[in-house]
């Protein structure tokens, strides 16, 4: 059979380039006809790439931390040979994720069914004397002939691992045998180190090369380099130009949440499968006012020399993810009650969480609310989410003394502060919407006579 070359398919979203993560097959290796054969990073999401042909890995063409164009070789696949190459079954998982549930398939071009299970089968039996001691693999025979079976799916798993200094061959696996987040969680919990115990040894007084990179550096107060790559990449990059490209520009304004509070309470007693918090109901508040001033709503197309004003309301939103910070968006705020809005925050906040944010669903924001009071703090001048045109802060929700109804009282204060591109509007403009928030956090009931 001839060679095959698989070349960085295109990923969707106007994307033009991934870094490669990590690699799921070595050279000798078998695939399968959409077997996932590496992961790789977008400014978007993390993504894992089946390959269209079946055969045996005869070349990887791109190291990981390498950046690929869409259509750069990818990999090359040869002939196999059915009567000599075994096939070793890994079990299909996501860090973190029940047993049952599978991976999102958001390549374009790859259909959206069921994804295979990815397959390992060798030619070659592996020489390395350590190969029964690799923290990726245990020796299972039973199941593959003498072969070993990869104990670790993702690759978020064995960052994390990285990470929190654990040993993978002494973290207890899950029911399946294969090594999951909450395994890492738990055997974190318990007190393990990193990989060999080199961090005990370290502090035991023995030999210093046994001790981890990291730890090493730490000790002997060497110069860190830490490579800007993934994420970390494309945040700086998209910082960065935001900084050239935006004259941005800020207003604040403290406001009495305490009517917003008891609102909070009310509807989760009256709608408690809604679960509508806080963040649900700024999100209501803060698309009326971008009904009312459409101009925040907008972006600046600089090559045509226009102010494009958007038809909907695309809601961004800051959340964590094991990827660092995403930005989630939820798409058609405008066209949401407060209880739909409360579900498509929830949802997409935990499928950050869990690493499952495709790349359709961290694009197309058209404005961004970040509710930074979650790291106790009351006030922020964000960089704009380019190229949005503006990002509305919610600070902490504190007791203060506040003049109320003629005298001083205790009430649930924050502060809203609010980013603009001064590019699309004016001042009046950015504080008409600032004030129109600030009323409605203080006097909600306001927002049934705008809807």
């Amino acid at each position: 059979m001839t060679a095959q070359v698989f070349r960085l398919p295109d990923l969707g979203e106007g994307l033009t380039e991934a870094e490669v993560v990590v690699w799921h097959v070595e050279v000798g290796d078998e695939v399968g006809v959409d077997q996932e054969v590496v992961t790789v990073e977008t400014a978007k999401a993390s993504v894992d790439v089946p390959c269209p042909y079946a055969g045996v890995v005869a070349q990887l063409h791109a190291e990981p931390g390498t950046m690929l164009a869409v259509g750069s070789a990818l990999i090359t696949v040869g002939g196999a040979d059915d009567g000599t190459v075994a096939e070793t079954y890994r079990v299909e998982e996501q860090a973190g994720a029940r047993v049952d549930e599978q991976p999102e398939r958001p390549l374009i071009g790859y259909g959206a069914g069921d994804a295979p299970e990815r397959r390992r089968g060798r030619r070659r039996t592996s020489s390395r004397p350590d190969a029964a001691d690799s923290g990726d693999a245990t020796p299972q025979a039973e199941a593959t002939g003498g072969r070993e079976a990869v104990r670790v799916i993702s690759p978020l798993v064995r960052r994390l691992a990285v990470e929190w200094q654990l040993d993978l061959a002494e973290v207890k696996p899950g029911p399946t045998g294969v090594i999951r987040r909450v395994d890492l969680e738990a055997a974190r919990e318990a007190g393990q180190h990193d990989a060999s115990g080199r961090v005990e040894a370290q502090a035991s007084g023995r030999s210093e090369t046994q001790a981890p990179h990291r730890a090493e550096t730490r000790a002997a107060g060497r110069e860190v380099r830490v490579p800007i790559q993934g994420v970390q990449r494309v945040m700086v990059e998209r910082l960065s130009r935001s900084r050239r490209e935006i004259p941005d520009a800020t207003t604040w304004v403290d406001v009495d949440a305490t009517r917003l509070m008891k609102l909070k309470d009310a509807l989760r007693e009256s709608h408690p499968d809604a679960r509508i918090g806080v963040l649900p109901l700024i999100a209501r508040i803060v698309v009326a006012g971008l009904s009312r001033y459409p101009e925040l709503n907008a972006s600046v197309d600089l090559d045509a020399g226009e102010i494009v004003r958007h038809g909907g309301v695309n809601l961004s939103f800051a959340a964590q993810s094991p990827r660092g910070l995403v930005v989630p968006v939820v798409h058609g705020a405008d066209a949401m009650s407060t209880g739909e809005l409360a579900v498509a925050l929830r949802q997409l906040t935990e499928r950050a969480r869990d690493g499952k944010v495709s790349p359709a669903e961290l694009s197309g924001g058209t404005f961004t609310l970040n509710n930074y009071g979650v790291f106790g703090v009351d006030g922020s001048t964000p960089i704009i989410n380019h190229p949005e045109a503006g990002m509305l802060g919610v600070g902490r929700i504190v007791d203060k003394p506040w003049a109320h109804k003629g005298k001083v009282r205790l009430r649930k204060v924050t502060q809203l502060s609010f980013t603009f591109d001064h590019r699309v509007c004016d001042g009046g403009t950015a504080g008409g919407f600032l004030r129109y928030v600030a009323d409605r956090v203080e006097r909600p009931s306001g927002l049934l006579g705008d809807l």
